[in-house]
């Protein structure tokens, strides 16, 4: 047996609590797992939880410490927080992606079991075994893949409601972003469980094609329930159900590209990730030919219209990039080891620039409900 083979499976957080309030309700789970938890939060977030927190502790027994996180899981940000757990037993990560990667990541070094608590639904990172690793500008730098996912994970309905609506909108863009990459990297795989993971992508993509209308039009509602449960947990669970066979492409390489930018930190992830979806369709057009992707990307445009996720880099804040910095983004899209090399066919930063630049070629922009832009 190879030590590939031999790697662990991280399918899903050992448990999981999801419902309106149940925060208030957590103590007794929270305090199962450690009596003296290191918080991983910003000092906004925490401002606004402050009381509620202090009641668990109260309540719970718990002594609790909130950690030095100001908005970026960076190699600096892990090394002050490693100092301040010491004497904790446990960590716990409030927030959005990069706070609950942080948390994740942290918990693997110190060997101490993790809580995630996601404050919006723009990402599956409650979920995940991975952490992204980003330097103090924000720019992407690396991926660290840990040995499993979060011991609990706390998917509280009324928090999340609190967040904007663009998060949310982040959230589908990036788990559309599951089909789109996992059927070109694993849609040819034979291997039961990567097979189940494909095709929970595509139903994935199908709730989103939905209800993601709805949901927007109605925070609360059982439609928009649905659509935070995908973004949230399917998304996580077709990543740890796939492993590392079922991998991200294009348009995750294209957002590392683009976070090397100085305009990318106006821009969400999955906003992103969205464009970057579209930079794929497009690579499959330039390169195959694939009339296929053609109809794949307008009929994925006529949605983003829908719903207001960005089709274009002006629509993503980009229209001062110089073509500099689009080609080094470009660039680092397609460093040695990018996943965007899981493309069936070869790919260069002059093609990925050219795909980037033309992500709405040849459609014709269609008034849907009046939303379009």
């Amino acid at each position: 047996m190879t030590a590939a083979s031999f790697s662990p499976l991280c399918i899903a957080p050992i448990h999981i609590y999801r419902g309106w309030s149940i925060l208030s309700q957590a103590g007794e789970a929270i305090a199962q797992l450690g009596r003296h938890p290191l918080l991983v939060v910003s000092p906004q977030r925490y401002q606004q939880l402050e009381q509620e927190w202090q009641a668990i502790a109260r309540s719970h027994d718990l002594t609790f410490s909130v950690g030095t996180f100001h908005g970026e899981c960076s190699e600096s940000t892990l090394a002050q927080l490693r100092q301040e757990a010491q004497g904790s037993d446990l960590i716990i990560g409030i927030g959005g992606g990069k706070a609950l990667d942080t948390a994740k990541l942290l918990g693997y070094q110190l060997h101490l079991p993790v809580v995630t608590i996601p404050t919006s639904a723009a990402t599956c990172a409650a979920w995940t075994a991975l952490s992204n690793i980003y330097t103090e500008a924000g720019a992407f730098a690396y991926d660290v893949a840990l040995q499993r996912c979060p011991d609990l994970l706390l998917l509280d309905y009324a928090l999340i409601q609190t967040a904007p609506k663009r998060t949310l909108l982040a959230g589908i863009g990036d788990a559309l972003a599951k089909w789109y990459e996992a059927s070109v990297s694993s849609g040819h795989r034979q291997e039961t469980l990567i097979v189940g993971a494909v095709q929970q992508a595509r139903i994935l993509r199908d709730i989103l094609w939905q209800q993601s209308a709805e949901a927007l039009a109605n925070v609360g509602s059982s439609a928009w329930e649905n659509v935070v449960d995908a973004s949230v947990l399917m998304a996580g669970m077709i990543g740890g159900l796939g492993g590392a066979q079922c991998r991200t492409v294009a348009a995750h390489a294209v957002h590392n590209g683009l976070t090397q930018l100085p305009q990318s930190k106006r821009t969400l992830h999955g906003e992103k990730v969205a464009y970057g979806i579209l930079v794929q369709l497009r690579l499959e057009e330039i390169v195959q030919g694939s009339q296929l992707a053609t109809s794949a990307r307008h009929q994925l445009c006529q949605f983003y219209e829908q719903v207001g996720l960005p089709l274009t880099l002006e629509d993503l804040g980009f229209q001062e990039a110089s073509l500099a910095q689009l080609q080094h983004a470009a660039t680092v899209a397609c460093a040695p080891h990018s996943d965007i090399h899981y493309l069936p066919f070869p790919v260069t930063p002059d093609l990925v620039l050219e795909a980037m630049v033309s992500t709405v070629v040849g459609y014709s922009a269609k008034v849907l409900d009046g939303s379009a832009r």
